[in-house]
């Protein structure tokens, strides 16, 4: 049994042995990073990471799988938020290159992935803080006491002040090397910055009263994460409006500012870029672009998923297909909801 785990444990690090310095996301493809931390030996099989995340992986091998999970939030929250756009943040079945080469080419939607990857690792990590799962951390013990507003701090208030900076740690690793002053550089740690904030700004208080009856005598509570599709909501709406930057040399730093004067210096929280984007209608995989022939739009509609921006003024296909759907459906006592299949005949629409 053991010999049988120790072999699929070294078949998934050789497996990842494809992820580069510049893409660790590809993590993601592997169904477990969970006994890493047995054998700090299994690091070494991660050749792709740099000599930082290898030390980091070495020290906490327990966290890998945590970065593996936030990886694979990252990549399906980015696919549920370009979803109906040109560019729909799909994936390469294989290869180094998670995105393509697009992420590396310093365009707006590079900087949604370096964003929303950073923030994917914070959150996962705070998670395997509060559920126990990390030995090296648990809930924010730094929460506690009364508050002004009248109620107890208690319950396990999330972590994030961890996570967090576990992702400084092992995300920002590469572009804290020998080019951590080039203007790619600088807006990668920027946008990976910004994905954490999103987190940040946004922790909640959730309480449970406590009391006779339901009243509320005591009430208790807790600081938690946002979820996970709000993070991806507020970092969309950063790159809804991320300001193009160019560095600057300012006294004797280097520095990012609006490449058009006029605009208002960006904050923390903003996602910038240096790039103008391509406009994604033609495929060309060597840069990750799948273009969008064959893509289904809404012929209807006049949004970006609509059939004349979708798909690029070359016009789409139509046929008729049979939908299958649940109708009918009523409640039986006790307890159970029978339903009738209906079927019906829908038009698709697909870019040509």
């Amino acid at each position: 049994m053991e010999d049988s785990r120790a072999a699929t444990t070294l078949l998934l690090l050789l497996t990842a042995a494809a992820v580069t310095p510049s893409n660790w996301l590809a993590l993601s493809r592997l169904s477990s990073l969970a006994s890493v931390h047995v054998e700090a030996a299994g690091c070494e099989q991660l050749v792709g990471i740099t000599s930082r995340q290898l030390q980091l992986c070495k020290r906490h091998g327990e966290v890998m799988e945590s970065v593996r999970r936030g990886a694979g939030l990252a990549i399906a929250e980015c696919q549920h938020q370009f979803r109906q756009r040109r560019w729909n943040c799909s994936t390469t079945h294989r290869g180094p290159h998670v995105f393509g080469r697009l992420v590396n080419q310093g365009t707006r939607e590079g900087a949604f992935v370096y964003a929303i990857a950073s923030a994917g690792v914070a959150h996962a990590v705070t998670r395997g803080c509060s559920s126990g799962e990390l030995e090296k951390c648990g809930c924010d013990r730094t929460v506690r006491g009364s508050s002004p507003d009248g109620f107890q701090w208690s319950g396990c208030s999330d972590n994030i002040a961890y996570g967090v900076a576990f992702s400084q740690s092992f995300v920002d690793a590469r572009e804290r090397g020998k080019s951590a002053s080039s203007s790619r550089a600088l807006m990668n740690l920027h946008n990976n910055e910004a994905g954490r904030k999103a987190i940040l700004a946004h922790m909640r208080i959730e309480c449970k009263c406590h009391g006779v009856s339901g009243s509320c005598e005591v009430k208790t509570c807790w600081r938690a994460m946002p979820p996970f599709r709000k993070v991806g909501n507020v970092i969309k709406e950063k790159f809804d409006g991320a300001t193009e930057v160019e560095m600057q040399r300012i006294g004797t730093r280097k520095q990012l500012v609006p490449k058009n004067p006029q605009f208002k210096p960006h904050t923390d929280e903003d996602l910038v870029y240096l790039s103008p984007s391509p406009d994604f209608c033609i495929r060309d995989m060597k840069a990750g672009v799948p273009g969008t022939t064959g893509r289904h739009c809404n012929r209807t509609s006049k949004a970006l998923g609509g059939c004349e921006l979708l798909c690029c003024g070359r016009g789409f296909h139509t046929a008729e297909a049979e939908l299958v759907e649940r109708c009918s459906c009523k409640f039986h006592w006790c307890c159970y909801v029978k339903c009738r299949q209906c079927h019906k005949r829908v038009e698709l629409h697909t870019c040509r």
